[in-house]
């Protein structure tokens, strides 16, 4: 079974979302979980973001909020992802461009470093507010995920995986993904949003019905 997760690296959801699916995942035996990939699916919330703003500047324009009204908006996230044993800090994020990003994250697949990668960046991102967007701000994030910074850089350096992830975005647009988190789970029953727990057990266990 392959479960692909479309997603973005600054999107405070998603970050939830993949607590909830690893809950699930967590509870169906080992011998059956050892058969399960989880695939990392690129989409870029703001992909023609050129500069690097705050996220509450961001929202409060996207959202026509003022910032007190973004501060509530996000401490409810906050309070969420606390649910999920996660400790936000959003109010200092900042928003950018995340193509580099994800061009990482394919480069770490090959590695099979995908989701060690994904996790330094959403713990980095959304626990400590590190910005994600500058190949300096990246490289510190590799660095942490314990991974090859001179390989890092020869990937940032170049274009590699670029059609890649404007490919992952077609396929999501194509699915009728108009947001993230997106799961699908054998290109057969989607999950939309950071579902509850039981959302994702069930459609797993229906899933797994039919292997």
């Amino acid at each position: 079974m392959i479960i692909d997760v479309w997603s973005d690296v600054v999107c405070p959801w998603c970050f939830i979302g993949k607590r909830r699916l690893e809950k699930a995942l967590a509870n169906i035996p080992l011998d059956v979980r050892s058969g399960i990939e989880v695939r990392h699916r690129a989409f870029q919330l703001q992909p023609d973001l050129q500069v690097t703003t705050p996220t509450s500047a961001l929202l409060a324009q996207k959202y026509q909020l003022d910032i007190e009204q973004v501060h509530a908006m996000q401490a409810n996230v906050c309070s969420i992802a606390d649910g999920e044993g996660l400790c936000y800090e959003l109010d200092n994020t900042l928003s950018g461009n995340t193509a580099d990003a994800h061009r990482l994250l394919a480069w770490a697949k090959e590695l099979g470093k995908e989701d060690i990668l994904l996790e330094a960046m959403y713990s980095g991102y959304f626990e400590e507010s590190k910005p994600l967007f500058s190949h300096e701000d990246l490289l510190a994030i590799v660095s942490e995920a314990g991974l090859d910074i001179a390989a890092a850089k020869a990937i940032l350096d170049s274009e590699k995986f670029a059609d890649q992830v404007k490919a992952d975005a077609q396929l999501a647009g194509q699915l009728g993904a108009s947001g993230v988190p997106f799961f699908v789970v054998d290109m057969k029953y989607g999950i939309s949003g950071a579902q509850p727990l039981e959302v994702f057990e069930a459609t797993i266990a229906q899933a797994l019905a039919e292997v």
